[in-house]
């Protein structure tokens, strides 16, 4: 068993750990929910029903990941800031990350008590690392190929995927380190679909025992991807099985936070996964014993 540990706002992990961070949208037009969480009311309600489900994090965004209408930095705060300040209001220990490439949009969140930067555009903004450090904030690196932001991948090839997303891994992280995040608050991605195909994705979640190997705390995004549609032929919608499938998959390859749409069937795997792996006794055992 691996002797890494990690920490996200005052809270200590370890290599054993499955983590759910349930997904909360501040956006009009998300692939998945269509707009569901916009108003800030009905936000509120799926971090209350997600923390009653179980989740461990929430994951707070305000721009969807997909081409769309401009979105500045002035108006992802308006989206974000003052719901972040609600949330840490209502749920003191709740961990809260914020889905963002941008340093001034981090640095406003950390502001009013958000735990976790998660920068999903692969330090698009290298400023986004040191506002982290400056306020001691566990902060997510992806890996998108170099990718634009909000850009869909175009026939994009790599001689071996799954080394190349080692390698940015890596480099990112070590950055993270050089100016000043502490190593037990940074947080790996090979960001599914982001950069990258669906045989891509598929390689990726094939060896993501290369990548946990790493000894970096590794989070995988697999909700509802393309890459689970593609495979089975399922639109939005239709892909939870596939991407519980994939999240099995992963749980026991060792990744340690599941970024979803939903908390209780995550869970559940998770659980599962945990119990055959000898990492959590069962809930109750009867069968043949009584």
């Amino acid at each position: 068993m691996s002797e890494l540990t990690f920490r996200l706002g005052s809270r200590e992990f370890d290599a054993r750990s499955r983590l759910v961070m349930a997904i909360v949208n501040r956006t009009p037009d998300s692939f998945y929910d269509k707009g569901a969480t916009w108003r800030e009311d009905a936000a509120m309600d799926r971090v209350r029903e997600v923390v009653a489900q179980g989740a461990d994090i929430v994951d707070i965004g305000g721009i969807k990941a997909a081409p769309g209408v401009e979105i500045g930095a002035d108006e992802e705060k308006a989206r974000v800031v003052d719901f972040v300040a609600a949330v840490r209001a209502e749920h003191p220990d709740l961990l809260i990350s914020v889905d963002t490439w941008r340093a001034s949009v981090g640095r406003a969140v950390l502001e009013v008590g958000a735990d976790i930067l998660n920068d999903a555009w692969g330090g698009a903004d290298p400023e986004l690392v040191v506002v982290a450090a400056e306020f001691d904030a566990a902060v997510v690196c992806t890996h998108t190929g170099g990718v634009t932001p909000r850009t869909r991948p175009h026939r994009i090839e790599y001689d071996d995927v799954v080394e190349s997303v080692g390698q940015s891994l890596v480099a990112q992280a070590d950055r993270a380190v050089s100016v000043g995040v502490a190593r037990e608050r940074i947080i790996i991605d090979p960001a599914h679909d982001f950069g990258k195909n669906s045989w891509h994705s598929l390689e990726v979640t094939r060896r993501l025992g290369d990548l946990v190997a790493l000894d970096w705390p590794l989070l995988v995004s697999l909700s509802n991807k393309d890459f689970v549609g593609e495979a089975l032929d399922l639109p939005v919608g239709e892909r939870l099985t596939g991407t519980l499938a994939a999240t099995a998959i992963s749980a026991w390859h060792g990744a340690h936070i599941y970024r979803v749409h939903e908390v209780v069937e995550t869970r559940q795997v998770l659980d599962m996964v945990s119990v055959i792996s000898g990492d959590l006794p069962p809930a109750r055992t009867a069968r043949g014993l009584a």
